[in-house]
């Protein structure tokens, strides 16, 4: 493709050769992470370490959340006053969880709100995780 860098991996035109560079390294570096993500990989900064993993699970499990038993997941149930109470804190949830592309598994009847957490591209918790269990406790609070 004239004009282009990386062809069907980047469609973006270029004036000079910088730029260019630039297109090719942004292309690499998301090629590779799709490779790594696709043979069961997660970026570095996400891992829990195993000694933050135990640090961060006392904490949350003294505000509630468990252990999923068959996988490396967190779960917690909450309940509410009523049906607008519990959906107001899902949509709260819901906008933290898009902003930080991490998304819960959830489930809600009327006052009730079953939540499991886990990082799929990692297979188990990460640093995402206990990001969103810790807000998700810190709105659950303030209701």
């Amino acid at each position: 493709m004239k004009g282009s860098c990386a062809g069907l991996f980047f469609s973006k035109s270029f004036s000079n050769k910088n730029k260019c560079r630039a297109g090719l390294e942004f292309v690499c570096g998301e090629l590779i992470g799709w490779l790594w993500f696709a043979i069961g990989g997660s970026h570095a900064a996400d891992w829990l370490s195993p000694s933050e993993r135990e640090q961060f699970l006392l904490e949350l499990k003294a505000t509630g959340w468990v252990e999923v038993d068959e996988r490396d997941a967190l779960y917690k149930e909450l309940h509410f006053k009523t049906f607008n109470q519990a959906f107001g804190f899902m949509c709260r949830v819901a906008l933290q969880a898009e902003k930080m592309d991490h998304h819960p598994e959830w489930f809600n009847v009327y006052n009730k709100v079953q939540i499991t957490l886990s990082t799929h591209d990692c297979g188990g918790l990460s640093k995402k995780d206990i990001r969103l269990a810790k807000f998700i406790d810190k709105v659950a609070l303030s209701l």
